[in-house]
């Protein structure tokens, strides 16, 4: 039954991730690849939406691969995989809050997740600018080195983020004018 499915995906995704909304891209891709629900570009593009919309990136992408997959009912099982593991383990640390804040094995499971995370989101970083700087594909048909690279995307990625780091004004601001330059040029 694919709500079954679905939900059992997303659960594994939501059970995972540690590490907040990024860290689920490296499941994303995993599950993309392994299921066919949706395109690796389509995470790209899912990552825009998420970062202009309310709600973490895994929810999102939950909620839209369960609904273009099975309806409505698909997006909610989706959905509910993958919030179910978070609220489950909140419950269980909330109630036990004080020995696991004085916990040494906690603490230094913690030591060795941090990195990890890390790692995790900047693999699905740099997947992420394969995806929407490079032209593989097109590189791979004409073997031309140029079209290996999207020089228009690759100056304004190199534009947006001088910009992030000069003037370090809220992303929201970089996220529409990006949107409306976008629309504009017709990236």
């Amino acid at each position: 039954m694919i709500y079954l499915h679905l939900f059992w995906e997303f659960m594994k995704i939501g059970l995972f991730a540690v590490g907040g909304g990024m860290a689920t891209l490296p499941f994303l891709q995993r599950l993309s690849e392994s299921t066919g629900w949706y395109s690796q570009s389509l995470i790209t593009d899912m990552i825009a939406i998420s970062e202009s919309t309310p709600g973490p990136i895994g929810i999102n992408m939950a909620t839209y691969v369960g609904y273009s997959v099975a309806g409505v009912f698909g997006g909610i099982a989706a959905t509910i995989g993958e919030v179910l593991p978070a609220v489950v383990v909140v419950v269980i640390v909330s109630k036990y809050l004080e020995i696991f804040q004085e916990s040494v094995l906690v603490s230094d499971a913690f030591y060795g997740l941090r990195p990890a995370v890390t790692g995790l989101i900047a693999a699905a970083g740099l997947r992420v600018m394969q995806t929407s700087l490079f032209r593989a594909e097109l590189f791979r048909q004409t073997g031309f080195i140029p079209d290996f690279f999207d020089f228009r995307k690759l100056l304004y990625f190199a534009l947006v983020f001088i910009a992030v780091r000069k003037w370090k004004k809220h992303p929201v601001i970089y996220i529409a004018g990006s949107a409306a330059a976008g629309i504009i040029l017709a990236f």
